[in-house]
């Protein structure tokens, strides 16, 4: 009998262990899943801030041109070769000259601000200086889009506090270890928040720049 219940002990105390084992691997999972998720609102913002034009001309003010070609809206980087000959402008090489004034129409029906025209042969974007007027406008545009970026983070952490809260109140985790989730979890959103408030004064400057 005294064997049995030896045994027995053993074997809850394994069971506790593995099952200690899993749901901390629970946390660790809504902690990985907060982190990807936050990465990828930080590249979206890349992309949004990168399609706002500064007074340079770059490659990026082109990512979010979708034209129309042959009845599908394709993206413009998958048409043309895009190259930065000066500062203020660029020349686009259609890989399908029959795609030309498709494309010409696009960039000039986005929010670029410019008048593009071609040869026959390559389109030519020439950006000209932006005004202050136009300049506030951008910056004000880039903090929208920074914010929002910060508001995507925020319901991401809530979701994975919420999750984890949830392996507390169902006993599968102790408040020590929802302490030290939690914990990573602010550090985690921080370091992200950090990162758009970088981008978003990098970007500030560029537009500032005369």
């Amino acid at each position: 009998m005294l064997c049995a219940v030896k045994q027995s002990v053993l074997w809850s105390h394994k069971r506790f262990r593995i099952r200690g084992a899993k749901t901390m691997a629970d946390v660790a999972s809504a902690l990985a899943d907060a982190q990807t998720k936050m990465n990828k609102a930080v590249e979206v913002a890349k992309d949004d801030f990168a399609s706002i034009r500064t007074g340079r001309a770059h490659p990026s003010l082109f990512n979010k041109v979708m034209v129309d070609y042959y009845g599908t809206y394709t993206a413009l980087s998958q048409l043309a070769s895009i190259q930065v000959p000066e500062a203020r402008m660029a020349i686009i090489a259609p890989f399908d000259k029959g795609a030309m004034a498709a494309i010409e129409n696009a960039i000039r029906g986005s929010d670029l601000g410019v008048n593009p025209g071609n040869d026959g042969v390559v389109i030519r974007v020439n950006f000209p200086q932006l005004t202050e007027e136009r300049r506030k406008e951008f910056i004000k545009v880039v903090k929208t889009k920074a914010e929002d970026a910060k508001i995507s983070m925020r319901n991401i952490r809530r979701t994975a506090k919420e999750a984890m809260e949830k392996l507390e109140k169902d006993g599968h985790i102790g408040k020590d270890d929802l302490a030290r989730g939690e914990k990573e979890l602010e550090k985690v959103t921080s370091d992200h928040v950090a990162k758009i408030d970088e981008m978003l004064k990098h970007k500030e400057v560029e537009l500032l720049e005369v």
